[in-house]
């Protein structure tokens, strides 16, 4: 009767333990094809978000022509453009790059959602945090690139102008450009999204950042010397500067929102 009292008891421990795991480990369990159907489900909200903002700045399209026509050509020299609906696809491509910036902090939403089944609850919490400081790093990439890499790179590109030799860049090629530079630099400055991710699912620590820095700095100068347009270690600096902060950024990310060794434990 004991032996079976005790039996009864070890039974019950175990059945509590196994709730307490359960209650630590609260992501959620998502088979493969839940996977694709949640993504989908993300993806198409953030089309429908795609297009109801560009429907928005399609209504501006009339100045956001007249503002870009008036950059580039600032920028890069007087604009031309050699086919038909050339003029009337820069309107719409304008308000298209315009569509996506303000409809970013609803896409970047839309991917912490699609990523949340795999954290904890307290995680999950972080959602607000998370748009915001995403947001804010692609609205300051996209400045960046706006205010200060664009127009290094095109002053250069233009400046070839000698000997009889005269610059007048095509509208869509100039403009082509531009939106790789914008949205590029806006994907760049995610690094510490990227590393907040990375760490949280114990792929990367604050301590490996640390060790691998040299190396890091030195792929990050690689990267914006050929991203630069000059040779000259002004521009190179303007494009590897913020890199090398973003990095440094990162390190403390990693380090505050590392997986640790309870967490491990709490999952297990």
């Amino acid at each position: 009767m004991s032996t079976s009292l005790n039996a009864g008891q070890t039974t019950h421990d175990e059945l509590a333990s196994v709730d307490e795991g359960a209650a630590a480990d609260d992501r959620s369990r998502m088979s493969f094809l839940e996977h694709l159907d949640e993504f989908r489900r993300r993806l198409i909200y953030s089309v429908y978000a795609l297009v109801a903002s560009c429907a928005v700045t399609l209504f501006y399209w009339d100045r956001l022509f007249k503002y870009y026509v008036e950059y580039l050509h600032a920028n890069g020299g007087t604009l031309v453009y050699n086919q038909p609906m050339g003029g009337f696809m820069f309107s719409m491509k304008v308000s298209l790059l315009a569509g996506v910036i303000v409809a970013s902090p609803f896409i970047f939403s839309q991917f912490w959602l699609f990523v949340a089944p795999g954290l904890y609850a307290k995680e999950k919490r972080v959602v607000v945090p998370f748009v915001i400081f995403a947001s804010l790093f692609f609205f300051g990439g996209a400045y960046f690139a706006h205010r200060v890499a664009f127009p290094g790179m095109v002053t250069f590109f233009a400046s070839y102008q000698m000997y009889g030799l005269n610059y007048f860049p095509n509208l869509d090629d100039i403009f082509g450009l531009y939106v790789k530079v914008i949205l590029g630099m806006g994907l760049v400055f995610q690094m510490p999204m990227l590393v907040f991710f990375l760490a949280r699912f114990g792929v990367i620590t604050a301590a490996f950042m640390i060790k691998q820095f040299k190396y890091a700095i030195l792929i990050i100068f690689i990267v914006a010397a050929v991203i630069t347009p000059t040779s000259d270690p002004v521009n190179l600096m303007i494009f590897a500067g913020p890199m090398c902060g973003l990095y440094l950024l990162s390190i403390g990310v990693a380090w505050l929102f590392g997986k640790k060794k309870k967490d491990s434990t709490a999952g297990a």
